[in-house]
């Protein structure tokens, strides 16, 4: 799909990853605060198992903003992850977005201005790809720009 007139910007697969929750900037004095309530939110996450299934946008069709995958299998225990790590987050009074979490995979992005075709996504309605084990769970400081770029700053197993 990547020649398809209309598509959008898509992401390089090294960068993939599945966001549970993303915080704006953390004050310095609250990161190993955070750090100690992810560690925890995560240990309490049972095994997982996930696949990539379908696909969808962001945005309307004429209008599409956000390319992505969804995702079939442990998504209840994935949900629950979600909840505990922003409710860990709230907390420390960090600031959390105010809407439910959605688990989806980022494939790519329109651009502004440019032509795009929001059915692109219709595509993959049928796509069920290989199942894989959830291993670990990351906080990372995301740069973002011209060249963006991820930095672990703590990891977690899941087991």
């Amino acid at each position: 799909m990547r020649d398809v007139p209309g598509a959008p910007r898509w992401g390089a697969p090294e960068r993939w990853h599945l966001t549970l929750l993303f915080l704006g900037e953390v004050p310095a004095d609250r990161a190993e605060l955070l750090i100690e309530a992810a560690a925890r939110a995560v240990e309490a996450a049972p095994p997982m198992t996930l696949r990539l299934a379908g696909g969808g946008r962001f945005g309307s069709t004429r209008r599409p903003q956000v390319a992505w995958a969804g995702l079939e299998g442990d998504v209840g225990p994935l949900v629950e992850l979600a909840r505990r790590l922003a409710a860990g987050a709230r907390s420390l009074r960090l600031v959390v977005e105010d809407r439910p979490f959605r688990p989806h995979l980022t494939l790519g992005r329109w651009r502004p201005g440019r032509p795009a075709d929001g059915t692109v996504m219709d595509r993959l309605a049928d796509y069920r790809g290989p199942a894989w084990p959830v291993t670990d769970v990351r906080l990372l400081d995301s740069h973002l720009g011209p060249d963006p770029r991820y930095d672990t700053v703590a990891a977690w197993a899941v087991s």
